[in-house]
Protein backbone atom coordinates (compact mmCIF):
# COMPACT_ATOMS: atom_id res chain seq x y z
CA UNK A 1 0.00 0.00 0.00
CA UNK A 2 1.38 3.41 -1.16
CA UNK A 3 1.26 6.39 1.15
CA UNK A 4 -0.47 8.39 -1.15
CA UNK A 5 -2.63 6.43 -3.38
CA UNK A 6 -6.15 7.22 -4.88
CA UNK A 7 -9.15 6.24 -2.94
CA UNK A 8 -12.91 5.44 -3.90
CA UNK A 9 -15.57 6.67 -1.62
CA UNK A 10 -16.49 7.38 1.00
CA UNK A 11 -13.89 7.14 2.96
CA UNK A 12 -13.66 8.39 7.02
CA UNK A 13 -10.96 10.26 7.88
CA UNK A 14 -9.04 9.34 11.25
CA UNK A 15 -6.81 11.32 12.96
CA UNK A 16 -4.90 8.96 15.58
CA UNK A 17 -3.03 11.79 18.06
CA UNK A 18 -1.40 11.29 21.14
CA UNK A 19 -4.67 11.95 23.40
CA UNK A 20 -7.68 11.18 20.93
CA UNK A 21 -9.12 9.42 18.28
CA UNK A 22 -10.97 11.85 15.88
CA UNK A 23 -13.50 10.81 12.82
CA UNK A 24 -14.91 12.44 10.67
CA UNK A 25 -16.55 11.50 7.28
CA UNK A 26 -18.17 14.14 4.52
CA UNK A 27 -19.98 13.96 1.52
CA UNK A 28 -19.85 16.54 -1.33
CA UNK A 29 -22.37 17.60 -3.73
CA UNK A 30 -21.35 20.05 -6.18
CA UNK A 31 -18.26 21.94 -4.87
CA UNK A 32 -20.32 22.17 -1.09
CA UNK A 33 -19.08 19.37 1.55
CA UNK A 34 -21.77 18.20 4.33
CA UNK A 35 -20.11 16.54 7.49
CA UNK A 36 -22.12 13.21 8.25
CA UNK A 37 -20.85 12.21 10.65
CA UNK A 38 -17.94 12.52 13.14
CA UNK A 39 -16.65 11.66 16.37
CA UNK A 40 -13.71 12.57 19.21
CA UNK A 41 -12.84 9.56 21.32
CA UNK A 42 -10.16 9.68 23.87
CA UNK A 43 -7.41 8.09 24.15
CA UNK A 44 -6.11 6.33 27.57
CA UNK A 45 -2.61 8.00 28.99
CA UNK A 46 0.67 6.63 26.86
CA UNK A 47 -1.37 4.59 24.28
CA UNK A 48 0.31 6.77 21.92
CA UNK A 49 3.70 8.94 22.63
CA UNK A 50 4.58 11.27 20.76
CA UNK A 51 2.44 10.13 17.69
CA UNK A 52 4.07 6.44 17.91
CA UNK A 53 1.14 4.08 18.89
CA UNK A 54 2.11 2.24 21.93
CA UNK A 55 -1.12 0.20 22.57
CA UNK A 56 -2.53 -0.76 19.40
CA UNK A 57 -5.68 -2.55 20.97
CA UNK A 58 -6.19 0.75 23.09
CA UNK A 59 -6.54 2.67 19.81
CA UNK A 60 -8.63 0.09 18.36
CA UNK A 61 -11.10 -0.09 20.85
CA UNK A 62 -11.25 3.76 21.01
CA UNK A 63 -11.92 3.63 17.19
CA UNK A 64 -14.61 1.29 17.42
CA UNK A 65 -16.07 3.53 20.15
CA UNK A 66 -15.41 6.98 17.95
CA UNK A 67 -17.42 4.76 15.17
CA UNK A 68 -20.40 3.67 17.17
CA UNK A 69 -20.92 7.17 18.28
CA UNK A 70 -20.55 8.62 15.06
CA UNK A 71 -23.27 6.54 13.69
CA UNK A 72 -21.50 6.22 10.41
CA UNK A 73 -21.65 2.20 8.54
CA UNK A 74 -18.91 3.24 6.10
CA UNK A 75 -15.94 0.65 6.98
CA UNK A 76 -13.15 2.52 4.61
CA UNK A 77 -10.81 4.67 6.41
CA UNK A 78 -8.02 6.91 5.39
CA UNK A 79 -5.41 8.00 8.47
CA UNK A 80 -1.87 9.45 8.58
CA UNK A 81 1.58 8.83 9.71
CA UNK A 82 3.34 11.96 11.41
CA UNK A 83 5.70 14.40 10.12
CA UNK A 84 8.73 12.76 12.17
CA UNK A 85 7.85 9.18 10.98
CA UNK A 86 7.94 10.12 7.55
CA UNK A 87 10.40 11.26 5.04
CA UNK A 88 9.72 13.25 2.10
CA UNK A 89 12.22 14.52 -0.85
CA UNK A 90 11.18 16.43 -4.08
CA UNK A 91 13.71 14.70 -6.62
CA UNK A 92 13.77 15.40 -10.39
CA UNK A 93 13.16 12.98 -12.99
CA UNK A 94 13.14 12.73 -16.90
CA UNK A 95 10.07 14.18 -18.25
CA UNK A 96 9.57 11.37 -20.71
CA UNK A 97 9.43 8.06 -18.42
CA UNK A 98 5.80 6.55 -18.61
CA UNK A 99 4.75 5.65 -15.56
CA UNK A 100 6.48 2.17 -14.74
CA UNK A 101 9.84 3.39 -15.66
CA UNK A 102 9.08 6.18 -13.31
CA UNK A 103 7.93 4.01 -10.60
CA UNK A 104 10.85 1.72 -11.08
CA UNK A 105 13.57 5.25 -11.01
CA UNK A 106 11.97 6.47 -8.28
CA UNK A 107 12.41 3.29 -6.22
CA UNK A 108 16.37 3.38 -7.05
CA UNK A 109 16.56 6.76 -6.16
CA UNK A 110 14.84 6.44 -2.75
CA UNK A 111 17.67 3.50 -1.62
CA UNK A 112 19.79 7.35 -1.78
CA UNK A 113 17.35 8.96 0.22
CA UNK A 114 16.03 6.77 2.60
CA UNK A 115 18.21 5.86 5.97
CA UNK A 116 16.88 2.51 6.36
CA UNK A 117 16.89 -0.73 4.17
CA UNK A 118 14.39 -0.36 1.50
CA UNK A 119 12.99 -3.20 2.02
CA UNK A 120 11.84 -2.08 5.36
CA UNK A 121 9.79 1.01 4.02
CA UNK A 122 6.79 1.54 2.38
CA UNK A 123 7.40 4.23 -0.37
CA UNK A 124 5.46 6.70 -2.82
CA UNK A 125 5.46 9.16 -5.21
CA UNK A 126 3.73 12.17 -6.65
CA UNK A 127 4.39 13.90 -9.60
CA UNK A 128 3.94 17.72 -8.88
CA UNK A 129 4.83 18.98 -12.19
CA UNK A 130 7.89 20.33 -14.51
CA UNK A 131 10.90 22.06 -13.01
CA UNK A 132 11.03 25.75 -13.56
CA UNK A 133 13.63 26.60 -16.38
CA UNK A 134 13.67 22.90 -17.53
CA UNK A 135 10.82 21.33 -19.10
CA UNK A 136 12.71 17.84 -19.96
CA UNK A 137 12.58 17.32 -16.15
CA UNK A 138 9.71 17.21 -13.50
CA UNK A 139 9.49 17.67 -9.81
CA UNK A 140 8.64 13.87 -8.29
CA UNK A 141 7.16 13.99 -4.47
CA UNK A 142 8.48 10.81 -2.80
CA UNK A 143 7.51 9.74 0.70
CA UNK A 144 8.60 7.12 2.75
CA UNK A 145 7.74 6.23 6.04
CA UNK A 146 9.18 3.18 8.42
CA UNK A 147 6.81 -0.38 7.25
CA UNK A 148 5.91 -0.68 10.67
CA UNK A 149 4.76 2.84 11.27
CA UNK A 150 2.01 1.94 8.55
CA UNK A 151 1.36 -1.46 9.95
CA UNK A 152 0.34 -0.21 13.53
CA UNK A 153 -2.33 2.15 12.06
CA UNK A 154 -3.37 -0.13 9.75
CA UNK A 155 -3.56 -2.78 12.75
CA UNK A 156 -5.25 -0.42 15.14
CA UNK A 157 -8.65 0.78 11.73
CA UNK A 158 -8.69 -2.65 11.78
CA UNK A 159 -9.58 -4.21 15.48
CA UNK A 160 -12.17 -0.58 15.53
CA UNK A 161 -13.60 -2.49 12.51
CA UNK A 162 -12.40 0.01 9.37
CA UNK A 163 -10.16 -0.96 6.68
CA UNK A 164 -7.07 1.23 5.73
CA UNK A 165 -7.61 2.39 2.33
CA UNK A 166 -5.14 5.36 2.45
CA UNK A 167 -2.37 6.25 4.58
CA UNK A 168 -1.66 9.86 3.85
CA UNK A 169 0.98 11.84 5.51
CA UNK A 170 -0.10 14.50 8.23
CA UNK A 171 1.32 17.36 6.64
CA UNK A 172 -0.17 16.26 3.44
CA UNK A 173 -3.77 15.77 5.02
CA UNK A 174 -3.02 19.46 6.77
CA UNK A 175 -2.59 21.05 3.32
CA UNK A 176 -5.38 19.45 2.14
CA UNK A 177 -7.53 21.21 4.42
CA UNK A 178 -6.34 24.09 4.24
CA UNK A 179 -7.15 24.30 1.16
CA UNK A 180 -10.82 25.22 2.73
CA UNK A 181 -9.59 28.37 4.36
CA UNK A 182 -6.88 29.62 2.68
CA UNK A 183 -9.32 31.59 0.30
CA UNK A 184 -11.35 33.44 4.01
CA UNK A 185 -7.69 34.50 4.71
CA UNK A 186 -6.88 38.57 4.26
CA UNK A 187 -3.79 37.68 2.19
CA UNK A 188 -5.57 34.58 0.21
CA UNK A 189 -3.52 31.71 -1.06
CA UNK A 190 -0.72 33.61 -1.94
CA UNK A 191 0.07 34.80 1.69
CA UNK A 192 2.70 33.20 3.67
CA UNK A 193 1.16 31.87 6.42
CA UNK A 194 2.08 29.96 9.82
CA UNK A 195 -0.71 27.12 10.23
CA UNK A 196 0.60 26.21 14.54
CA UNK A 197 -1.33 23.06 15.39
CA UNK A 198 -1.51 23.43 19.33
CA UNK A 199 -2.02 19.50 19.81
CA UNK A 200 -1.72 17.58 23.40
CA UNK A 201 2.10 16.79 23.82
CA UNK A 202 3.22 18.20 20.13
CA UNK A 203 3.25 22.09 18.46
CA UNK A 204 3.73 21.76 14.89
CA UNK A 205 4.83 24.48 12.74
CA UNK A 206 3.51 24.04 9.16
CA UNK A 207 4.67 27.42 7.03
CA UNK A 208 2.74 27.21 3.55
CA UNK A 209 2.54 29.50 0.60
CA UNK A 210 -0.01 29.55 -2.53
CA UNK A 211 -1.47 26.73 -0.42
CA UNK A 212 1.93 24.34 -0.41
CA UNK A 213 3.95 23.57 2.46
CA UNK A 214 7.55 25.22 2.41
CA UNK A 215 9.03 24.33 5.50
CA UNK A 216 7.35 21.95 8.97
CA UNK A 217 8.85 21.63 12.22
CA UNK A 218 7.89 20.02 15.97
CA UNK A 219 8.09 20.56 19.45
CA UNK A 220 7.68 19.05 22.71
CA UNK A 221 4.81 21.65 23.83
CA UNK A 222 1.06 21.10 24.44
CA UNK A 223 -1.88 21.21 26.10
CA UNK A 224 -1.40 18.02 28.80
CA UNK A 225 1.41 20.64 30.14
CA UNK A 226 -2.08 22.39 30.88
CA UNK A 227 -3.54 19.27 31.78
CA UNK A 228 -0.53 18.36 34.26
CA UNK A 229 -0.61 21.13 36.04
CA UNK A 230 -4.33 21.33 36.59
CA UNK A 231 -4.48 18.07 38.28
CA UNK A 232 -1.12 18.73 40.84
CA UNK A 233 -2.57 22.04 41.92
CA UNK A 234 -5.86 20.58 42.39
CA UNK A 235 -5.31 17.22 42.97
CA UNK A 236 -7.96 16.45 40.16
CA UNK A 237 -7.61 12.80 37.73
CA UNK A 238 -5.94 12.68 34.45
CA UNK A 239 -9.77 12.64 33.53
CA UNK A 240 -11.61 15.53 35.75
CA UNK A 241 -8.86 17.98 35.09
CA UNK A 242 -9.22 17.23 31.46
CA UNK A 243 -13.05 17.92 31.42
CA UNK A 244 -12.20 21.16 34.07
CA UNK A 245 -10.46 22.73 31.07
CA UNK A 246 -13.42 22.35 29.04
CA UNK A 247 -16.12 22.72 31.06
CA UNK A 248 -15.36 25.09 34.16
CA UNK A 249 -15.72 24.23 37.68
CA UNK A 250 -12.37 25.01 38.71
CA UNK A 251 -11.28 27.79 41.56
CA UNK A 252 -11.67 31.31 40.42
CA UNK A 253 -7.42 31.86 41.12
CA UNK A 254 -7.25 29.21 37.98
CA UNK A 255 -7.30 31.89 35.15
CA UNK A 256 -4.82 33.91 36.61
CA UNK A 257 -2.38 31.14 38.41
CA UNK A 258 -2.72 28.58 35.93
CA UNK A 259 -4.12 29.52 32.50
CA UNK A 260 -2.49 32.92 31.98
CA UNK A 261 1.14 31.20 32.88
CA UNK A 262 -0.27 28.28 29.92
CA UNK A 263 -0.80 30.79 27.33
CA UNK A 264 2.40 33.06 27.64
CA UNK A 265 4.70 29.66 27.32
CA UNK A 266 2.43 28.84 24.26
CA UNK A 267 2.71 32.49 22.34
CA UNK A 268 6.77 31.49 23.64
CA UNK A 269 6.48 28.01 21.48
CA UNK A 270 4.87 30.08 19.05
CA UNK A 271 7.83 32.52 18.56
CA UNK A 272 10.54 29.77 18.79
CA UNK A 273 9.43 27.72 16.05
CA UNK A 274 9.25 31.07 13.78
CA UNK A 275 12.51 31.98 14.43
CA UNK A 276 13.52 28.68 13.29
CA UNK A 277 11.67 29.10 10.00
CA UNK A 278 13.55 32.64 9.47
CA UNK A 279 16.73 31.38 10.54
CA UNK A 280 16.37 28.65 7.73
CA UNK A 281 14.63 30.75 4.91
CA UNK A 282 14.85 33.41 3.02
CA UNK A 283 11.61 35.38 4.94
CA UNK A 284 11.70 37.33 7.75
CA UNK A 285 8.09 37.93 8.78
CA UNK A 286 4.85 35.74 8.02
CA UNK A 287 1.51 37.15 6.86
CA UNK A 288 -1.12 35.16 8.86
CA UNK A 289 -0.78 33.03 11.75
CA UNK A 290 -3.51 29.87 12.08
CA UNK A 291 -3.94 28.52 15.10
CA UNK A 292 -4.96 24.88 15.27
CA UNK A 293 -5.26 21.72 17.13
CA UNK A 294 -7.01 21.55 20.61
CA UNK A 295 -5.04 24.55 22.20
CA UNK A 296 -6.56 26.82 19.54
CA UNK A 297 -9.86 27.70 21.18
CA UNK A 298 -8.33 28.39 24.56
CA UNK A 299 -10.08 31.87 25.07
CA UNK A 300 -7.98 34.86 24.16
CA UNK A 301 -4.97 32.81 23.17
CA UNK A 302 -5.25 34.13 19.37
CA UNK A 303 -5.28 37.56 20.49
CA UNK A 304 -1.95 37.29 22.78
CA UNK A 305 -0.39 35.79 19.54
CA UNK A 306 -1.03 38.74 17.54
CA UNK A 307 -0.64 41.23 20.32
CA UNK A 308 2.88 40.12 21.18
CA UNK A 309 4.35 38.66 17.58
CA UNK A 310 2.33 41.40 15.98
CA UNK A 311 1.07 38.83 12.84
CA UNK A 312 -2.56 38.60 12.66
CA UNK A 313 -4.18 35.54 13.79
CA UNK A 314 -7.03 33.70 13.66
CA UNK A 315 -7.94 30.11 14.76
CA UNK A 316 -8.54 27.59 11.95
CA UNK A 317 -12.23 26.23 11.35
CA UNK A 318 -11.62 23.68 8.24
CA UNK A 319 -15.84 23.23 8.31
CA UNK A 320 -17.30 27.12 8.53
CA UNK A 321 -18.76 26.29 5.05
CA UNK A 322 -20.12 23.02 5.15
CA UNK A 323 -23.72 21.88 6.09
CA UNK A 324 -24.67 19.39 8.70
CA UNK A 325 -25.80 16.17 8.45
CA UNK A 326 -28.81 15.23 10.57
CA UNK A 327 -26.49 13.45 13.49
CA UNK A 328 -24.17 15.90 13.84
CA UNK A 329 -24.36 18.78 16.38
CA UNK A 330 -23.43 22.10 15.79
CA UNK A 331 -22.25 23.11 19.36
CA UNK A 332 -20.00 20.14 19.94
CA UNK A 333 -18.46 20.65 16.65
CA UNK A 334 -17.74 24.17 16.92
CA UNK A 335 -15.87 23.21 19.81
CA UNK A 336 -13.41 20.69 18.27
CA UNK A 337 -12.98 22.07 14.58
CA UNK A 338 -9.74 23.49 14.70
CA UNK A 339 -8.65 20.01 16.34
CA UNK A 340 -9.95 18.29 13.15
CA UNK A 341 -7.28 19.42 10.19
CA UNK A 342 -5.87 16.19 9.98
CA UNK A 343 -9.14 14.96 10.25
CA UNK A 344 -10.40 16.82 7.72
CA UNK A 345 -7.68 16.39 5.25
CA UNK A 346 -8.10 12.72 5.22
CA UNK A 347 -11.53 12.70 4.60
CA UNK A 348 -11.28 15.02 1.28
CA UNK A 349 -9.53 12.25 0.45
CA UNK A 350 -13.08 11.10 -0.55
CA UNK A 351 -12.83 13.46 -3.28
CA UNK A 352 -9.52 13.01 -4.83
Amino acid sequence: MGLIPKSQSPLIGVDISSTAVKLLQLSRSGNRYRVEHYAVEPLPPNAVVEKNIVEVEAVGEAIRRAVTRSGTKAKAAAAAVAGAAVITKVIPMPADLDEDDLEAQVEFEAVNHIPYPIEEVNLDFEVLGPMPNNPDTVQVLLAASRSENVELRQSALELGGLTAKVMDVEAFAVENAFALIADDLPGGRNGVVALIDIGATMTTLNVLRGGRSLYSREQLFGGKQLTDEVMRRYGLTYEEAGQAKRQGGLPETYEFEVLEPFKEAAVQQVSRLLQFFYAGSEFNRVDQIVLAGGCASIFGLPEMVEEQLGVPTQVANPLAQMTLGPRVQAHALAQDAPALMIATGLALRSFD
